[in-house]
């Protein structure tokens, strides 16, 4: 039986620009505010992460950042033929998040696709929900998705005109945590666990007014 085009692109290797993710210098924050004791890091020179948007959710609904983002939230974009980094982060969100729901804190799963082309909302929906019963998952036009990559400071870059499906969508791989009211709080990066996440967003929600 010849492989499908998803087999294909799932087993072709994970494929992420390290100089995208240099374009944003980690650095420890500075001066007074109620997060202090929390923050750890924040994007030196890459001005106000996140922002408005208008995307379509897994069910094909039009919703806004309103819509989505009522509770504190962990934003990752990325793609559902991802090959391996995107299942990986994904899934340490979820597995924070469970941790989280255990000290009593409810935080959203918010996954956003920078693959409109292939991450259709079912696609979308059947792939979150296999992450976690409550992830959101948002795709859009391409307009739509630059908007909001630009937003939070996305870097990702889609083939042009691929040949097939199995080609390989290089982007950014941080996660955001946003916050109700004040918005961006933190970015978690690749290196950091389930375990590590759960304790900094439980400080940040300890620290919310």
């Amino acid at each position: 039986m010849p492989l499908s085009s998803r087999t294909i692109a799932l087993s072709a290797g994970a494929v992420v620009i390290a100089g995208l993710v240099a374009s944003y210098v980690l650095t420890r924050p500075g001066g007074d505010n109620p997060f202090a004791p929390c923050q750890t890091a924040v994007m030196a020179g890459a001005g106000k992460i996140g922002g408005p948007f208008t995307l379509t959710d897994e069910n094909g609904q039009t919703v806004t950042d309103a819509d989505v983002l009522k509770k504190p939230s962990l934003v990752y974009f990325g793609y559902t033929y991802c090959p391996d980094i995107c299942p990986v982060d994904t899934a340490r969100n979820a597995e924070a998040i469970d941790i989280l729901e255990e000290k009593g804190f409810e935080v959203t799963p918010v996954f956003v696709s920078v693959d409109p082309r292939r991450d259709t909302p079912q696609a979308l929906k059947d792939w979150t929900d296999n992450v976690h019963p409550r992830m959101i998952g948002l795709t859009g036009t391409p307009e739509q998705i630059k908007l909001a990559a630009q937003a939070y400071k996305v870097l990702y870059q889609v083939p042009q005109n691929p040949a097939d499906d199995s080609y390989i969508v290089n982007h950014t791989t941080f996660s955001y945590l946003m916050l109700p009211g004040s918005g961006f709080a933190e970015v978690y990066t690749r290196e950091v666990s389930a375990d590590q996440m759960a304790e900094s967003v439980a400080c940040y929600l300890d620290h919310s007014s």
